[in-house]
């Protein structure tokens, strides 16, 4: 407990939700539902914590390469959230695509996160390569897998209790 003295009780995140199927579904106008990204926003904002900003984008990682480093520029904010595209599957490419964005992973959050659902939803646990780490410039980056009992694990057992703590850490000198 003493040694998360000092972390920030306000912090500024960004929420990516990587999705196909939900992009095609807004670029052609059709009604999208959301419900990964509206739950993170809503675990986000009931901590106290803001939401910089909030995008929906498909499986493509030069646009989420963009996007995450558009986020990553940006002095305001703390943390970068991208939910989705974390599986086996060949478009699942949010892994590939970030971990050269970090500088310092943190194995320790995939290696919880997989023993936590493997106690909610038994040996399919291991199919996520949720993965977490930090930037050059003290961001903490998070991408964790896109159904929604997923997401409120993960927030409410590992990201929300620990990203001050990480950030804190993160922009020492």
């Amino acid at each position: 407990y003493q040694h998360k003295m000092g972390a920030p009780k306000q912090l500024i995140f960004t929420v990516i939700v990587s999705s196909s199927s939900r992009y095609e579904k807004l670029k052609a106008r059709q009604p999208v539902t959301d419900p990964s990204g509206d739950l993170l926003v809503e675990l986000i904002t009931g901590a106290g914590h803001k939401v910089a900003s909030r995008e929906l984008l498909p499986d493509d990682g030069v646009l989420i390469g963009k996007y995450v480093a558009k986020s990553i520029a940006t002095p305001e904010v703390d943390a970068i959230i991208i939910c989705g595209g974390t599986g086996v599957s060949i478009t699942d490419v949010t892994i590939e695509t970030l971990r050269p964005l970090m500088i310092k992973t943190l194995p320790g959050f995939g290696e919880l996160f997989r023993k936590l659902s493997y106690d909610e939803i038994g040996s399919a646990a291991i199919m996520t390569r949720a993965l977490a780490g930090v930037t050059d410039q003290g961001k903490v980056v998070f991408c964790i897998p896109g159904s929604p009992n997923a997401v409120k694990l993960v927030m409410t057992k590992l990201i929300l209790p620990e990203t001050g703590h990480i950030r804190k850490h993160a922009r020492e000198m």
